[in-house]
């Protein structure tokens, strides 16, 4: 129906007459009446202006007149996106919403790509629009509770279930329902529209209150809900984000949840006191590792044996340190990767041949050191026929610190280099903030001096060929250093003064 008015607006030097078009739309079948019309009005080069939109049961205006057929519209061109948006802004119960639709038919038909500009202010109000349509649908979906009101001796069961949506979305969700509740006959009553489904979907526009929906499985439900609410765990900001309080009224345990919450801070506190005291979880971590650093290992016990943690279950053997038992130096790395598994010896792999290369060129000889790791099995996660490497924990440097203490105690070297977080954390407690400690010499816990510097693996996971070039000159400039001090402890009268120099 598009009835028009003439409507005239007085100037003190001229008189214009207007025509006026009311689109009456019904409260089914909206977007097509809207489309059709909106059609024939654009067709005819009517202005956006000059119509007004209005729901078939809202009240007339005074100036609506009568109807005025309109003749047939020229042929129109929007882009693919238009239908959709339309389609959403037509259901949507936001005051202009169709008229900003047909703004858009207008402008996006002289436009094609004006939807694809989110800063046109008329675009983004349509997105806001649809996306509180969108809103709601997802609501419903989440929302719609089913009720069994199967008849007795019924071949097919049936469901009833009551929703009160925001927007007019009942059209929009026909196609949900039929697919996801297409094995039983089901009802859906809203304010304004029922929904029915019987193998086919069928949509009746009658005004409707909320039917009875209670029955012996809600009462089970309340007191089941009612014996699992734990006080301690409420969130009432988080339940209301979720799920609005518009909804909680259709739900069963409704009529619940604000005793529950009203008696949720008593029933907390008596809960507390009930409890059992018990310690921290950082209680037991803490007598771990107490125990782990004064107990020894039953006697007898060797390195190839040790079963302290449960690295030694899945490495292949236990890798000792190598070198000469007097070495002035103590080289420790993080733990055997996957070569120094297989092969029983440490720093065999790409990491100890990069050390290698690069300790050579710095004037430090690796054979006058004593070389071992601070953890002595291989961590690692199988992923298919590769064993990918996992950095030691804290436990695991914990219970392994032992046979690096007796290691220092036999070799008694003048000086440690401590290559990497885990060797740094095993020497000196501390395996924090590496690039910030690299090239100190510090106190460790054995009680003499440990130089840290980064890991030789680090080079070798430089993203870039420039990254790699940095890192490797300053870890040769580290262990020039390294080298520099073990020539100038000839010249020391007490070795331990190294912690001075």
């Amino acid at each position: 129906m598009l009835p028009t008015c003439a409507r005239v607006s007085r100037h003190p030097r001229a008189i214009v007459t207007a025509v006026t078009h009311t689109v009456r739309l019904p409260r089914l079948g909206t977007f097509e009446a809207w489309r059709d019309a909106a059609r024939a009005l654009a067709g005819n080069g009517v202005a956006a202006e000059q119509v007004v939109w209005a729901m078939e049961d809202a009240p007339t205006s005074l100036f609506e007149g009568a109807e005025a057929p309109l003749p047939r519209p020229a042929p129109l061109t929007v882009p693919k996106a238009f239908p959709p948006l339309a389609r959403l802004l037509c259901a949507s119960r936001a005051e202009g919403a169709m008229d900003l639709a047909y703004r858009l038919l207008l402008r996006s038909s002289r436009t094609p790509r004006l939807l694809t500009n989110r800063a046109d202010v008329e675009v983004a109000r349509a997105e806001g629009l649809a996306k509180n349509i969108r809103r709601d649908m997802h609501k419903m979906k989440a929302f719609v509770r089913f009720r069994d009101v199967t008849p007795e001796g019924a071949n097919r069961r049936k469901f009833l279930s009551w929703f009160e949506p925001d927007h007019r979305i009942e059209e929009l969700m026909t196609g949900f329902f039929a697919r996801r509740f297409g094995d039983m006959d089901w009802v859906i009553v809203t304010p304004e529209v029922t929904m029915r489904f019987d193998g086919e979907v069928s949509l009746q526009a009658v005004a409707s209150d909320r039917p009875d929906l209670s029955d012996d499985v809600e009462k089970l439900w309340q007191t089941y809900y009612a014996n699992i609410f734990n006080p301690a765990r409420l969130k009432i900001k988080a339940m209301t984000a979720e799920m609005p309080r518009k909804y909680w009224k259709n739900l069963p345990e409704a009529d619940l949840i604000p005793g529950l919450i009203a008696q949720a801070e008593t029933r907390a506190r008596g809960m507390a006191e009930a409890a059992p005291t018990i310690a921290p979880d950082r209680a037991a971590a803490i007598t771990l590792r107490l125990r782990d650093g004064l107990t020894p290992p039953p006697d007898g016990t060797t390195l190839a044996g040790c079963t302290r943690c449960a690295l030694a279950r899945h490495a292949t053997q236990s890798v000792p340190g190598e070198g000469p038992q007097d070495a002035a130096l103590m080289i420790v790395g993080e733990q055997p990767g996957d070569m120094e598994d297989l092969a029983g010896r440490p720093f065999v792999g790409p990491a100890g041949q990069a050390f290698d290369k690069i300790a050579t060129a710095a004037g430090l000889d690796r054979r006058a050191a004593y070389v071992t790791n601070a953890v002595k099995h291989f961590k690692f996660i199988p992923r298919g026929k590769r064993r990918i490497h996992q950095s030691p924990n804290a436990d695991e440097v914990s219970h392994c610190r032992w046979w690096l203490t007796r290691e220092l105690d036999t070799v008694q070297p003048a000086l440690v280099l401590a290559m990497g977080a885990t060797a740094a954390l095993a020497l000196t407690g501390d395996g924090s903030g590496i690039t910030r400690r690299r090239g100190r010499i510090e106190r460790g816990l054995h009680g003499g001096a440990v130089f840290i510097t980064t890991h030789p693996s680090f080079l070798l996971r430089q993203a870039t060929d420039a990254g790699r070039e940095t890192q490797e000159a300053l870890f040769r400039r580290d262990l020039e250093q390294v080298a520099q001090i073990l020539a100038d402890l000839e010249n020391l009268a007490v070795p331990g003064e190294i912690l001075k120099a």
